[in-house]
């Protein structure tokens, strides 16, 4: 039998419990409950965004920048429907359904690979929307 983690004696990189907290609070946001867990994600920053390890730093930022994006898009969404006629208008559906096909299902991609590369204690910057990682570590 192969020997376990802690018989090899290998341990988790600092900071990246709260790492996996700020990825799994990204898509809990996306995915479960919005608003609330973008609020637990903020807390979750305002505790640890000066004092934790740059893993954990790293993680933060990004699905911090991550979040405010989605949100700036998801209004833009709901601006262009308005534009284009209204809740009513059958650009409605349209939109909707291209914003979830296309930006939607990008950002929960893009997450659940951040929460992969946390839970293996790597860096992740989100492509176009990602901050830079503390220390000039992109990872």
């Amino acid at each position: 039998m192969p020997p376990s983690d802690a018989e090899r004696g290998d341990q988790a990189p600092p900071g990246q419990g709260v790492a996996v907290a700020a990825e799994a609070l990204y898509l809990t946001n996306l995915l479960l409950v919005p608003g609330v867990a973008f609020v637990a994600l903020l807390w979750l920053w305002w505790r640890h965004h000066d004092s934790a390890p740059p893993l954990a730093r790293c993680h933060l930022a990004q699905t911090v920048a991550a979040s405010l994006w989605a949100g700036v898009i998801l209004v833009g969404a709901n601006v262009l429907i308005v534009l284009l006629g209204g809740y009513d208008s059958p650009n409605t559906w349209m939109i909707v359904i291209l914003y979830f096909t296309t930006v939607h299902a990008t950002l929960v991609l893009l997450g659940s690979l951040g929460l992969a590369k946390a839970m293996a204690g790597q860096n992740f910057r989100f492509p176009l929307v990602g901050r830079p990682c503390p220390e000039g570590n992109d990872g």
